[in-house]
């Protein structure tokens, strides 16, 4: 009995020793989005505080877990002065919900580089199924530090109501439609 125990701790112990972390390169990364604002022009944004990381024991990724999270304070749509409106209480309420935040549930390959990774995103207090598109951009080895880095970029949209986001802006001002638009780099280890 004792050296069954031993072998089935010792299997799994060996399968979570393949697992990688792989850690967002914040300098080489930016997590986006975009709106139609009066149905004539898509505006965009960034957040400059972002946290990721992927989770894959599998050279492909086709197990892969990836977890996101932004700051709403650090909005940033290179206007002062909509930056802080958008943090406001009648738009993103930044005090009240400070983060957005994204778990996949699987990453599903769909191309020889192109995923469907499906998840859930917490937005303003709320949390809803919603499925990304992730393009590998590529793999290479640091010239510097001599790790693994992965590029993917990663596209996806939802409906700001169904987060119950600026309910009292109509769509004709501002589009219920969020466009995201995100290029990550990713370092193993």
């Amino acid at each position: 009995m004792k050296k069954i125990t031993f072998i089935a701790a010792g299997l799994i112990f060996s399968v979570s020793a393949f697992a990688q972390t792989w850690k967002l390169d914040a300098a080489h990364s930016r997590v986006g989005f975009s709106l139609v604002h009066y149905g004539v022009n898509e505006f965009h944004g960034s957040f400059k505080n972002t946290d990721a990381t992927i989770t894959s024991s599998k050279a492909d990724f086709t197990d892969a877990t990836i977890e996101i999270k932004a700051e709403v304070a650090n909005i940033n749509t290179d206007n002062a002065q909509r930056d802080a409106h958008l943090q406001k209480e009648d738009m993103l309420d930044a005090t009240k919900y400070n983060a957005i935040a994204f778990k996949s549930t699987t990453f599903k390959k769909t191309g020889a580089k192109t995923y469907d990774v499906a998840g859930e995103l917490t937005f303003h207090g709320v949390t809803k199924p919603v499925v990304l598109k992730a393009e590998l951009v590529g793999t290479a080895t640091h010239p510097m530090n001599k790790k693994e880095i992965a590029g993917f970029k990663v596209t996806g949209s939802f409906k700001r109501s169904d987060f119950g986001v600026a309910p009292g802006m109509p769509e004709a001002m501002l589009s219920d439609v969020v466009k995201i638009e995100a290029d990550t780099e990713f370092i193993k280890g």
